[in-house]
């Protein structure tokens, strides 16, 4: 099949790819306030039709929350799903936006033309890329080159309470060979790149409680335990010097970066300096024995995201508090086990707490890390499809946040996941004035098929 006249195809119709894509972003899908469930609904309706007019036979499925929007077309060669999510983060604060989120625009900048707009990046513009590169092929061979199945979400912003329900219950009709996830990025915005390491995420809230009540300080200062003093100790405790992580047992199931691996990241020239410099830092802290993009991308952290307790209001107020609290989140890499690192967690604080204290435990979630093998032929036919598309040669490289979905493939599905995106460092995820460069919609529907080609 002729690669070269979907490729030109692909660029005679990027006007009207754009318009699709800015229809889409128009419909305020934010799947964390139920006052937009509407739009949610709306959102899967209108990628409904949109497949269903590409001849995949496509259903909108309930579930207690936001539907999925559910594909499928037949076809020859290996079997691939594609994966993405329609809903969008919330627009506050609304001020620091320079327009209406969800009136979204082509905007002229000095890096070039940008897609301005709430979910321009996370997802929709992403998800979008995959749907008109298949537009493209199906308009130039009248059909899709393999068996395809579409699989989009509506509650990825909101934690994804439907989606392992979902995928248990319909997991002979979601197996495939790959599946393809576009909610990643270029490598500091220039490099194409295949993801191959996700960290797992663990959260714990603790609650140090000593007195039954706040005291005075003068009266009780120095004779009572102050939880705050004593949560502090705890906190300081979980790194040593050189950054390593004191929790027993924490680094079980960390593995070595293969040394292949290991040369590509240093053929990356990963300028840390740049990178902490441009949030006002200058020296990773982290585990001192490892470089830059190891300590981002395949070595498990700890970090105190939260710390509170007694007054914290205007002027002054002179308590001991009756109870401090702290939330801590580990990412995890390897086969680290989550389970066990917040028993040991646990465990290590409690010994650590004077007798006048007590503990108690909230959970926020525990996920493994997720790893691909790239010795299946797969990821080096689209590593070389998109380094000819960028002309920059494309990398394996690890992400240093968490993606579950990944890990569900291979664990409910037996599928391979396969990690592909175009997003931009200065996108503005989550943030005010999201965006997506007009380059990165080009060339990652470009992209799509040269990978689908190189694939099939």
């Amino acid at each position: 099949m002729s690669l070269d006249a979907v490729l030109s195809r692909i660029d005679t119709d990027l006007p009207a790819a754009t318009d699709r894509l800015l229809d889409l972003l128009r419909i305020p899908s934010i799947s964390t306030d139920p006052a937009f469930k509407d739009d949610c609904d709306t959102a899967a309706d209108w990628l409904v039709d949109d497949l269903n007019s590409l001849g995949v036979r496509t259903e909108k499925r309930t579930t207690p929350g936001h539907p999925m929007v559910v594909g499928h077309i037949d076809g020859p060669g290996p079997h691939l799903l594609f994966y993405g999510h329609y809903d969008v983060q919330p627009v506050d604060p609304i001020d620091l936006w320079d327009n209406d989120p969800f009136d979204p625009r082509i905007e002229d900048t000095a890096k070039g033309p940008v897609i301005r707009g709430r979910g321009s990046s996370d997802d929709k513009g992403q998800l979008m890329t995959f749907i008109e590169a298949c537009r493209a092929w199906k308009a130039v061979h009248g059909s899709l080159p393999c068996k395809l199945t579409f699989f989009l979400e509506g509650e990825e912003e909101s934690g994804s309470p439907s989606l392992v329900p979902f995928m248990q219950a319909h997991a002979d009709e979601l197996k495939s060979d790959l599946a393809l996830i576009c909610d990643t990025g270029l490598f500091e915005s220039k490099t194409p790149a295949i993801v191959t390491m996700l960290r797992g995420l663990l959260g714990e809230e603790i609650t140090v409680t000593g007195p039954k009540i706040d005291l005075h300080s003068g009266m009780y200062g120095g004779i009572a335990m102050n939880p705050i003093r004593a949560l502090s100790s705890v906190v300081a405790a979980l790194h040593d010097d050189t950054g390593r992580v004191t929790v027993p047992g924490f680094y079980d199931g960390v593995p070595e970066l293969p040394d292949a691996i290991e040369a590509q990241w240093q053929g990356l020239s990963f300028d840390h300096a740049s990178f902490l410099g441009d949030v006002g830092l200058s020296t990773p802290a982290g585990e001192q024995d490892r470089t830059p993009l190891e300590m981002i991308w395949s070595r498990p952290t700890c970090e105190v995201n939260g710390i509170w307790g007694g007054y914290t209001g205007d002027g002054f107020k002179t308590v001991l508090p009756s109870a401090a609290h702290a939330k801590i989140s580990f990412r995890l890499v390897g086969t680290q086990d989550p389970l066990a690192i917040r028993d040991n967690f646990r465990a290590m604080v409690r010994d650590m707490l004077p007798s006048d204290c007590e503990v108690t435990f909230s959970d926020h979630g525990a996920s493994a890390a997720s790893m691909t093998e790239t010795d299946d032929p797969s990821f080096e036919a689209a590593r070389q499809a998109l380094s000819e598309e960028w002309q920059v040669p494309a990398a394996y490289v690890g992400c240093g946040g968490s993606i579950p979905i990944a890990g569900h493939f291979q664990s409910i599905l037996g599928s391979t996941p396969m990690l592909i995106g175009f997003g931009k460092d200065d996108d503005a995820l989550h943030s005010p004035n999201e965006k997506y460069d007009m380059e990165s919609f080009h060339k990652g529907i470009r992209s799509w098929a040269r990978i689908l080609a190189a694939l099939t």
